[in-house]
């Protein structure tokens, strides 16, 4: 077997798995440490990218790539730092040929598996079932066909608490969204459901969201929430058909995200149905972006995501994109 340890974990390879165990520590991502090991079958990669003097104090940087539809982490996590994504290793420049050689090896592996990954593959990156995380608003449990949160916490509010609890079948469920913690400190899991909309737009009141908060890890917590169950929702629908028609729709659904994203560049506008451009009212720039229609491209994102349109790195482009403009 070989092995390899880094500043934020260490990983050993059987020819098979990498077996990867990350650091505790009050110096090390509380993230990480919540998530605790991952083992991730070769069939999952895509390839492998090693960047010598990459990381910190120019030491290499390590990188597993995903194949498409398999990182829930990505698809839920467009504002989480680069710094702690789960299949990313850092380490110092005296261990760099150990570093290389391991990620030829791992590289070697993947490019001799010629067959598809099975659907469940996905579940295999993510902490296992049962899953239960606590808030300070409430909890969420996971049992591998159903998602249940109950607001229960001394920060529920008054209409969660009158609910009590809201259930969904996986087989309604096609995205959940994580909230990195805003300016008051509070994070979020949001449920998107079949159909979607009708929710209410603050989180303290909506029945779809369970909110966290900053101190404790709580974020971190509701986080890997939002990962585990995208990955169970993933495995039972399995990788989008790659035929004329799935081609025909990824295509359209492009043209859409173009429309949406270059409708906010500053001085033009855009019409989706034709992608022609149009001057924007001044009074419209002046005023800067629509933070309600901002936030309900990315709920469209979102959609075209869950139904397989768009890959997971389009996605958190986009969103990321968006984002960045309010």
């Amino acid at each position: 077997m070989d092995g390899l340890r880094g500043d934020q974990a260490s990983w050993d390879f059987d020819g098979e798995t990498i077996e990867i165990v990350y650091k505790k520590g009050w110096t090390h991502s509380p993230l990480l440490q919540e998530l605790g090991r991952l083992s991730v079958p070769v069939g999952a990669i895509a390839s492998v990218e090693f960047t010598p003097g990459g990381g910190r104090r120019k030491g290499w940087l390590l990188r597993l790539v995903i194949r498409d539809r398999m990182d829930p982490y990505a698809a839920v996590g467009a504002m989480l730092d680069e710094r702690v994504q789960p299949f990313r290793l850092t380490g110092p420049a005296k261990t760099e040929l150990i570093a290389e050689y391991l990620a030829d090896q791992i590289r070697f592996a993947a490019e001799q598996r010629e067959d598809a990954p099975e659907a469940e593959t996905v579940t295999r990156l993510v902490p296992p079932t049962p899953l239960h995380i606590k808030t300070c608003e409430g909890t969420a449990t996971l049992d591998g066909s159903t998602l249940r949160l109950v607001w229960s916490g001394d920060h529920a509010s008054a209409a969660k608490r009158r609910a009590g609890r809201r259930e969904y079948d996986l087989s309604e469920i096609t995205g959940v969204d994580w909230g990195a913690p805003d300016g008051w400190g509070w994070g979020f899991l949001r449920v998107v459901t079949v159909g979607g909309g009708g929710g209410d737009a603050r989180p303290k009141q909506d029945l779809g969201i369970l909110r966290a908060a900053e101190d404790g890890g709580e974020v971190f917590k509701v986080f890997l929430m939002a990962a585990t169950v995208t990955a169970h929702v993933w495995a039972r629908g399995g990788p989008p058909p790659e035929d004329e028609a799935a081609g025909r729709w990824r295509t359209l659904a492009r043209t859409t995200v173009r429309a949406l994203t270059d409708s906010l560049a500053p001085g033009r506008d855009t019409t989706e149905e034709t992608g022609e451009e149009r001057p924007r009212d001044p009074e419209a720039i002046a005023a800067g972006p629509d933070l309600e229609w901002v936030f309900a491209q990315i709920e469209r994102l979102g959609e075209l995501h869950a139904k397989g349109l768009l890959t997971d790195e389009e996605f958190s482009a986009k969103k990321a994109e968006l984002l960045a403009r309010i």
